[in-house]
């Protein structure tokens, strides 16, 4: 039984990331992977082709040049999902390739097949040639996660779709309900929206993305409105089912409703249905992901978890950072095992969001004193220039001592914008630390000093 001193399960993000720390400082590492490609959700059916498939949209659909002298661009008749779908195989392949040479290069030995624990330090790997044993001092699994099926829903993967399936649909629709608004439904909806179909986004709650600061929603989904999305929130879908080549709907509140296609986005599950798991004792929680303390160990402490398959908040860039951690504590790299205090999101709607830190409604919740200062794409001469005149930034600070609380930008480019608050945030910094700074002209990152001295306005008027 070959011997390594950390086996990791899954090769998407949290895995990948994870071998790879290992092997960097210099510790014997396997890799276990049960499809043919490695990668995971991030590189094969949800981030990054999502992603494509949105900047293909923006591009087919001439967003970005909406605003721009009049030019207001339409989508060619007729087109089919392949017309659009060519950026995402490359940009996949070359994702694949990279992650390819990252394990090769860090000599980490990939195996394919189907993994359990027969115990605390053994996995059973099931292979095409057949089934083997492995050994290990440690064990991360980082199994990601899969959509749910949601009984009674006749999911077909041609008029009735999932956030995986939806990649291969072989065709634009004329009209799309969206069944749930967290973040991948309303990333498709808006995404769709662009290349000309008319979406319904069906939500049983009152509001989306309740994560999201609640006045950066009020602006999206005026965006989303304008695009032509049209909501049905607080409805509840009671019936679903094929009526020909359509789909017949039955909500609520809104009443009888046929469409095209659908696509249900009602959340995620923890891949560890086929772990074994419960023998070992390790427990999950809701939606079959695995409980793990702040240091990312189950309840076998050689044993942890990182990424999706360990819940909220499920991104890429946090499910590195965690198995990175893990591997560090493992291997007692102690001054380099804890993640980051200040994470950023995104959410890659048309318009993007994307936010640091604390929100009004958080501040409020907790009882901490807050001003905000905001500054609007429109009064930039970037913003007119590249055509987006309804973005806006917003910093949240302390009016005590100024210090930023939190950021939250919707518009072009506010996933790269927000890093600027984030290193701020991490120094502590304060409204000064723009008011101080300098930055190229003219660009979108203008508007922090704008929205700064906005908020030194605020609280100038608060003091008075």
């Amino acid at each position: 039984m070959k011997h390594y001193d950390l086996i990791v399960i899954g090769s998407g993000p949290a895995g990948e990331r994870g071998a790879a720390q290992a092997a960097h400082i210099g510790k014997r590492v396997a890799l276990i992977e049960r499809y043919p490609r490695i990668g995971g959700a991030g590189i094969n059916t949800g981030t990054v082709p999502s992603k494509t498939l949105r900047e293909s949209a923006m591009y087919y659909a001439g967003l970005r040049q909406r605003g721009l002298l009049g030019i207001d661009y339409s989508l060619k008749p007729n087109m089919a999902v392949a017309n659009f779908m060519q950026r995402e195989h490359i940009v996949i392949e070359n994702e694949y390739r990279l992650a390819e040479q990252n394990i090769d290069r860090s000599n980490i030995a990939l195996i394919h097949g189907e993994a359990s624990l027969k115990d605390a330090h053994t996995v059973r790997i099931e292979t095409t040639s057949g089934d083997k044993e492995i050994h290990g001092d440690f064990i991360l699994i980082a199994t990601g996660s899969s959509p749910i099926h949601p009984p009674g829903i006749p999911f077909d993967g041609n008029l009735i779709y999932d956030s995986e399936s939806i990649l291969r649909m072989d065709r634009i629709p004329r009209t799309m309900a969206v069944v749930g608004a967290g973040v991948v439904g309303t990333e498709y909806a808006s995404i769709f929206t662009a290349l000309g179909v008319n979406v319904i986004l069906i939500e049983p709650k009152e509001r989306l993305l309740p994560f999201v600061d609640t006045e950066m929603i009020h602006r999206l989904i005026n965006q989303l409105k304008k695009s032509g999305i049209k909501f049905a929130l607080g409805d509840q879908l009671q019936e679903i089912k094929h009526q020909g080549n359509r789909v017949h709907l039955r909500l609520s509140t809104l009443g009888v409703l046929d469409v095209d296609v659908v696509l249900i986005t009602t959340g995620r599950q923890g891949n560890t249905q086929r772990l074994g798991l419960e023998q070992l004792g390790i427990e999950l929680g809701e939606q079959e992901v695995i409980a793990v303390n702040g240091k990312y160990q189950t309840g076998v402490p050689n044993i942890y978890a990182a990424g999706d398959v360990i819940g909220f908040p499920a991104l890429v860039s946090t499910s590195m950072e965690q198995a990175r951690a893990a591997v560090m504590h493992a291997f007692n790299m102690e001054n380099r095992e804890e993640v980051s205090p200040v994470l950023p999101l995104a959410v890659y709607t048309i318009p993007e969001i994307s936010s640091v830190g604390l929100t009004e409604d958080d501040c409020r919740a907790k009882g901490i004193p807050y001003l905000v200062g905001r500054a609007h794409y429109e009064n930039t001469a970037r913003g007119q220039i590249i055509g987006d005149t309804s973005g806006m930034l917003k910093l949240v600070f302390s009016p005590e001592d100024k210090k930023l609380l939190g950021a939250h930008i919707i518009g072009e480019l506010a996933s790269e914008l927000v890093h600027i608050a984030m290193h701020v945030m991490l120094a502590d910094g304060t409204l000064e630390s723009f008011v101080r700074s300098v930055y190229n002209y003219p660009t979108l990152a203008d508007l922090y000093k704008t929205a700064a001295y906005d908020g030194l306005k605020n609280l100038e008027e608060q003091r008075r």
